[in-house]
């Protein structure tokens, strides 16, 4: 194996990115896995996809487009899941359909070939630029500060709303500022890993870590470490056996959920599923 290309500046650029991005991604997992609503992901990929094939249609940068449109399907899926008469998953459901009917639409109405299109539906990691890599770690410095200085607030929200807002904390504005950061989020890795796979890898991580532990600050560091590991395997995967650099991503990270899950220490207490995910007291 030849590990020279490492000192590429292309493949360091991969590197960084894939460290950025499953931090930022993983880290947005544990929010998702802990509302119980593994849909969000999968519903803003989609709507990520959607804008940046917008702008790519009408000519504008389409990681504006994906911004904008995430935004824009976080604000309709906060009402609807906090609000609406429907449950939450059929809710983001129907903003899902939108979405990708809207995708293949855009997609159909570009002129000409749709390479671009296709880079970002399956993502390509190796081709990050440095502005990439700077959206990337801005995004992931912001997830991250965000859980450090509103913990407290955000573990009430997650795990009780009706009690959070009967001690003062404004749960709506947290709930709309996860979602608001699942898009950027997914906006920020929609280059490295793909709109068709990304709800993958904010995923995995945070559900193989949640299989591993009780405690949400635990959880936290295992995911980001679960995310990052996927990032790192995923990409000399793909390198030394010429694969789809974010499908490989994918894939591993659902290998390591299995394995995670294989070994989860939760397979062996009865009743497991019932029991919360807790925080330790000092």
């Amino acid at each position: 194996m030849d590990f020279s290309i490492f000192g590429y500046q292309f493949m360091q650029n991969a590197i960084l990115s894939a460290f950025l991005g499953g931090i930022a991604c993983a880290t947005i997992g544990v929010f998702v896995v802990l509302m119980h609503m593994p849909f969000i992901g999968v519903c803003m990929s989609h709507a990520a996809f959607a804008g940046a094939l917008l702008g790519l249609w009408l000519g504008f940068n389409p990681l504006v487009g994906a911004f904008g449109v995430s935004l824009l399907s976080a604000a309709i899926i906060g009402p609807l899941a906090d609000r609406g008469e429907l449950s939450p998953e059929t809710s983001i459901g129907v903003i899902f359909s939108l979405m990708l009917g809207l995708a293949f639409l855009f997609m159909g109405l570009m002129p000409g070939t749709k390479s671009g299109a296709l880079e970002l539906l399956w993502g390509s990691i190796l081709t990050n630029t440095r502005s990439d890599i700077i959206l990337l770690g801005i995004v992931a410095f912001v997830v991250v500060a965000l859980v450090f200085l509103f913990y407290k607030e955000i573990q009430a929200t997650i795990f009780n709303r009706d009690t959070a807002l009967a001690v003062g904390i404004p749960a709506a504005v947290f709930l709309y500022g996860i979602l608001f950061l699942t898009g950027a989020t997914i906006t920020a890795s929609l280059r490295s890993i793909g709109g068709l796979l990304i709800f993958s890898l904010i995923l995995n991580p945070a559900a193989a870590a949640y299989q591993l532990t009780y405690n949400m600050k635990t959880m936290f560091l295992l995911a980001a470490a679960f995310g990052v590991l996927s990032g790192w395997v995923g990409l000399l995967f793909s390198y030394f056996f010429n694969l789809p650099s974010g499908a490989t991503i994918v894939v591993t990270s659902s290998v390591i959920f299995l394995i995670a899950a294989i070994f989860s220490p939760k397979r062996k207490v009865k009743g497991w599923q019932s029991k919360p995910l807790q925080e330790e007291q000092p």
